[in-house]
């Protein structure tokens, strides 16, 4: 008995994990879980900035109470269960529990969920000037990043590119000290209140080079204006530098994105199984990738062939004369005209939102050439589809 309840408590913490931690493998229970935290983020952050106003915090006080006790209740529990359940972590296998949870709760997503909490509990013991910690109740909106995948991808090019960023903010130090310093010694006499000395000057120099200029402190001396105006020059580059270099990044960790699902995506298809890797790389560097909404005509009967498509994700109907066919994510079609240089045969549409692969008539070829027996495995489900 004592082994069963082992086991079923094994295996419930490992279902946990999978829920709260599993994203995309998680299945329906784990999209379910995840929609019903977002709600209760969306739910906590909007009551936290309604209450700030006076007259809802008077009208609807105890709803603004009964949400972040709820709301407060619900992280708590989540925190907990995932804390709990974190040993099933993979790369924390080999530590043991107490340890392989500890090492989880100072992760960074953890961290926020715990600062997410503690502000609830920490107000019940703090004086009433304290209360200002409430504030940080709306921490929890970061709790968001875990479930939106461009957060993520964002959160990943700025940690690549941290050190790029770091270099950023030497030189802006850099430029602050040396425009505060001549801006010092151009208007020190004409304005000692405001340029006295290169403290008092950086705080024109932060403002400037950050572009925000609030025009409390301005140069009127001939030689304040030319450095005023290097350095307004110098902040546009300053702010157009780490905004490009975070920009490339996004980019590049996207592409890197669709690329890891696009090539699982194709390496499973059938034909496709025997290709050299290199030659998928190829051609999923040529593959043109779009989206079609349900409904959508993709190819039409009657028009040239200039291209085979691979349904990367969704499903569309083959119209035929007898009946209609249903190709699902993985499978592909439009390759007849294409390898037979004729025209369509049939009509194809969408029938939901999918994302579809194009491979032009040029690649196609050169694809064939590479690997000859491609051609016989395409040819064989030609044929099986003209006997449908």
């Amino acid at each position: 008995m004592t082994n069963e309840r082992a086991q079923s408590w094994a295996l419930f913490r490992r279902n946990t994990y999978t829920v709260l931690e599993g994203g995309l493998t998680g299945g329906k229970h784990s999209n379910l879980v995840h929609a019903i935290i977002v709600v209760f983020i969306l739910l906590s952050v909007g009551s936290v900035i309604l209450e700030s106003v006076p007259e809802l915090q008077v009208r609807y006080s105890n709803w603004f109470v009964g949400i972040e006790v709820i709301a407060a209740v619900f992280f708590t529990v989540e925190y907990a269960m995932r804390v709990w359940a974190s040993v099933e972590h993979v790369p924390l296998k080999d530590y043991s529990p107490t340890r392989a949870r500890w090492i989880f709760a100072w992760t960074p997503a953890m961290l926020v969920d715990l600062a997410a909490i503690i502000p609830f509990f920490l107000i019940h013991f703090l004086p009433d000037g304290f209360k200002v910690i409430l504030i940080f109740r709306l921490i929890r909106f970061f709790k968001l990043t875990r479930y939106s995948t461009g957060m993520r991808s964002l959160q990943e090019a700025i940690f690549q590119e941290r050190r790029a960023l770091l270099a950023c903010l030497v030189i802006l130090c850099g430029l602050v000290i040396v425009a505060a310093s001549a801006m010092h010694i151009a208007e020190a006499k004409a304005q000692a209140d405001k340029f006295g000395s290169i403290p008092e000057s950086m705080w024109w120099a932060i403002i400037t080079l950050t572009t925000v200029g609030y025009g409390d402190a301005v140069p009127i001396t001939p030689f304040g204006k030319v450095i005023a105006s290097i350095t307004a020059l110098g902040g546009l580059i300053m702010l157009a530098l780490p905004v490009g270099i975070i920009a490339t990044s996004f980019a590049e960790v996207i592409r890197r994105r669709e690329f890891v699902v696009t090539w699982a995506m194709v390496s499973k298809l059938p034909i496709f199984d025997n290709m050299h890797a290199n030659t998928v790389g190829h051609l999923l560097q040529v593959m043109r990738s779009l989206m079609v909404q349900p409904g959508d005509i993709i190819i039409r009967k009657g028009e040239e062939a200039d291209c085979m498509y691979l349904v990367a994700s969704g499903s569309v109907e083959v119209i035929l004369p007898n009946q209609n066919i249903t190709l699902a994510e993985g499978e592909y079609f439009g390759e007849e005209g294409v390898l037979l240089n004729s025209l369509r045969n049939a009509t194809v549409r969408a029938l939901e939102t999918s994302r579809l692969l194009a491979l032009d008539r040029t690649d196609v070829e050169a694809l064939l050439e590479r690997e000859p027996h491609l051609r016989t495995d395409i040819d064989a489900i030609i044929e099986r589809r003209k006997r449908i």
